[in-house]
Order: C-alpha cells, then structure tokens, then sequence
C-alpha cells in the first residue's frame, strides 16, 4: 500500500521505534545501520533509501559512532531537535546500562574462575570479529589500486612506524579530497530504487521545513558543545586521573573517524601503554563486553573509564569515570549532527567530499589490519618484546596453546558455521570457562 502524508508517525510512535532500535543493536555497526534500515527504510517506509544511505555517508565522515549518529540524523530529519535527542540517547543508553552492570561484575569477580574463563573465551572471539570487520570493511573499501595503497600506507603508518592515528586519518581525507576520482566507487554503495517514503513526502509538501528547523538545531548543538567542554575545563587546571580522562576521551570524539574498530588501536595503545589505566588483556575482555552489548562498540571506552576510576576511588570512582567518559563522548556526537544537519543534503553531493569519505574508509581498512595484528599478538603470545625498528613482536617461546584453540573455534563458528556475532561469543565464552574449570 502506497503510503500518504497522512501517515507520518508522531513523536511518540517514533520513540517506541528508536528504543526498539537501541535495545536490538547487537553485533556492532554494520548490525546496527542494518537493523535501523530494515526499521525505518524496508518495514515502515519512513525515509528513502537515497536519503538514508547520504545521511550514512556523511555521518562516516563525522567523527564519533557513525550508527549512533545516523540514528540522531535521521530522528531530526523526523521531529527536529527533540527527535534527535531521543533517537540518539535511546541508541546509546540501553547499552551503557548493560555494560555498566558487566563492567561491575568483572571488577569484582573477574579473578573467579567461572567468570575469568568466560572473559578467557570472549577475548580470543573479539580477535575473530575484528578480523571479520577487517574483511568486511575492505571488500566494500579497496576497490581500485588507489584504495588498496592507502590501505596499506595506513597499516605501514601505525605499525612499522608509530605515526599517530589522527594524522593518518587526516591525511587520507585529503589525500581523497585532493584526488577524487582515484577513489570513485569507494565507501558506501549508491542507492537504487526509491521506495515511496513518507518523510520525502512530507519534505516536498513542506519544501522550507529543514531551513525552519536550522536555528533550533544550532542552537542544540553549540549547548552540546558547552555542556561537553565545561567539565574538561573544570578539570584540567586540577590535573590528575579524572582531567586525564576527561582530556583524552575528549581527543577521542574528535579524531574517531572510521567506526570504533578505527580508533580502537590507538585507545588500546594509550590506555594500557602509557596511562596504564588497565592491561591489553582487560581491553580486549572489554571489548567483548561491549560486543555483547547494544549500542555503539565505542562503549568500550566506557569499561576503560571504568577500571580507571575503579582503582583509583573504588566504586565511586568508577561511576564517576563511566559517567565522565560518556559524558565526553558522546555529547559530540549530538553537536557534530545537530550543527551540520542543516546542511548535509546539500553537501553530499559535492564530489570532493565524496572522495575524502572513500578515502577515509581505504585508509580504515590498514587501521584495522593494525589492530588485529595489535590484538592477536598478545592474545595468542604471553610475552612481547621489542625489535627491528622499535616494534614489539612475540617471544616464540609465549604461545599459548589453549588462547590459540579458542581463537580458531571462534574463527570456525563466525565464517564456517555462520553463526553470527552473539552465538560466536556465547560458544567460546563457554569453551573458556570449560578450559579454565580444567586448569587449561
């Protein structure tokens, strides 16, 4: 049935659908936008299928939860700023519930062994999803000699020679807004048929309403952008753990373009190496953590703010890092869209930041490589030391045999058995309890 103006939900049965989607989002971003598609796009026809694959493209641009921020895009295209506010929040807040509750039982039972050998198998799972995510991202990447250079002049950038990651991502861009046409048919696919869909319906009806939602939305996010910055420099001057994690989770939400996998190394490597806020191993359960989670996998972030407060205040530090580190991560995110919001449809078509997003996505794919390799190093090796050119390799001698075991189960379940990111993490988070019961 062909849909009319008239059908064009509320406020309300708009809300009952972003919270459906932010309870529901497993399986991290690509999930997620694929969930959130078949919601709005496929079973309720509420935005066409160009406009929502324009508002993904730009929001892979942005820096922060490309998925998250859709949702926040696509709720103020719907309902203004309200409509922003709520599809966001409700994507991000069933999740940070959960992991909170997790991140609590690991901080207090994590040494038990019924729940060490269930954060024993989840580890080894995350090294198979990233691999996964890195498969993924570069069959839709590296499409041209152009794409599959810059992929590996990333990896090369971060591995081999530290180069830090915001200049890698920044270069990239402009190396695609300078060179478009080496990167066309990169990124995100176009879109095909239009389905009738009733926000363009009811755009074309009201052909001013996203210039008349425009001073609203600017107003949203410049207060996004105070309320994010207010605690930084509160604790800045005062110094010490809490200025620590309030300035670096703050550096975060401006150069964590590409999706959590992207930035991913970089936290890891900052977090355990030089902060020493918690161990490679602790990240890498955190990152399972948040893998079983709902919501954004940058959640993860959450778990590091977490165990950074935990061991410095006990409890209540540990909620006040949690909440410190959302707080910092993701009011960005609402000030990035609900600032450039207005201006996205008109933008998207300009082909040099076309190229700068393809680009962008090329240079993830060598991003992630890095953190594969950053992650399987240590999960399948107990000792790393450092060699040729200052870069850490394995001690042969460190093989450990029964991490190696349930890396490659995970491997087997996720592409031969097919089955998928939650049951992959259930099936080795129960093969490492049962290697720890027996002493393995």
């Amino acid at each position: 049935m062909t849909p009319t103006g008239e059908d064009f939900p509320t406020f309300r049965e708009a809300l009952r659908v972003w919270a459906r989607i932010g309870c529901l989002s497993f399986g991290g971003p690509a999930a997620q936008i694929a969930l959130m598609h078949r919601e709005v796009v496929e079973g309720r026809r509420w935005v066409s299928e160009k406009r929502f694959l324009q508002g993904l493209n730009f929001c892979t641009l942005l820096p922060g939860p490309e998925a998250m921020q859709l949702a926040t895009y696509l709720g103020f295209l719907m309902h203004g700023v309200r409509g922003g506010a709520a599809a966001g929040l409700l994507f991000v807040l069933p999740g940070a519930l959960v992991l909170l509750a997790l991140s609590l039982i690991y901080a207090t039972l994590g040494s038990v062994p019924l729940i060490s050998g269930l954060f024993f198998g989840l580890k080894c799972a995350v090294l198979v999803l990233v691999v996964e995510a890195l498969l993924r991202v570069a069959r839709r990447a590296l499409k041209g000699p152009a794409p599959w250079a810059l992929a590996f002049a990333a990896f090369a950038a971060l591995f081999l020679f530290g180069v830090p990651f915001p200049i890698v991502v920044l270069g990239a861009a402009a190396v695609g807004f300078l060179a478009p046409g080496a990167f066309a048919g990169g990124g995100h696919g176009a879109a095909k048929g239009d389905a009738p869909a009733l926000l363009d319906m009811l755009l074309a009806r009201e052909p001013g309403r996203i210039a008349a939602m425009a001073p609203a939305a600017r107003r949203a996010g410049l207060v996004a952008l105070a309320l994010w910055l207010w605690p930084v420099a509160l604790l800045m001057p005062a110094g010490g753990l809490y200025a620590d994690i309030a300035w670096f989770f703050s550096k975060m939400a401006v150069v964590t373009f590409g999706g959590a996998y992207a930035v991913l190394a970089y936290v890891a490597q900052e977090a355990v190496e030089h902060y020493r806020w918690l161990s490679a191993a602790e990240m890498l359960a955190g990152l399972g953590l948040a893998e079983t989670t709902p919501g954004p996998l940058i959640l993860v972030l959450q778990f590091v703010g977490f165990l950074a407060g935990w061991r410095e205040d006990g409890l209540v530090g540990a909620l006040a890092g949690t909440g410190l580190t959302l707080w910092v991560t993701f009011l960005p995110c609402f000030a990035w869209i609900f600032l450039a919001a207005p201006y996205i449809e008109r933008l998207n078509d300009n082909p040099k930041l076309g190229g700068a997003l393809a680009a962008v996505t090329a240079a993830v794919v060598g991003v992630i490589a890095n953190l594969a390799l950053w992650f399987g190093l240590r999960v399948v090796f107990t000792r790393m030391e450092r060699g040729a050119l200052g870069v850490e390799w394995p001690v042969p001698t460190s093989l450990d045999v029964p991490a190696l075991f349930l890396t490659v189960l995970a491997a087997l379940a996720l592409f031969r058995l097919k089955l998928g990111v939650v049951k992959t993490l259930a099936v080795t988070a129960v093969a490492g309890l049962s290697l720890r019961l027996a002493g393995l």
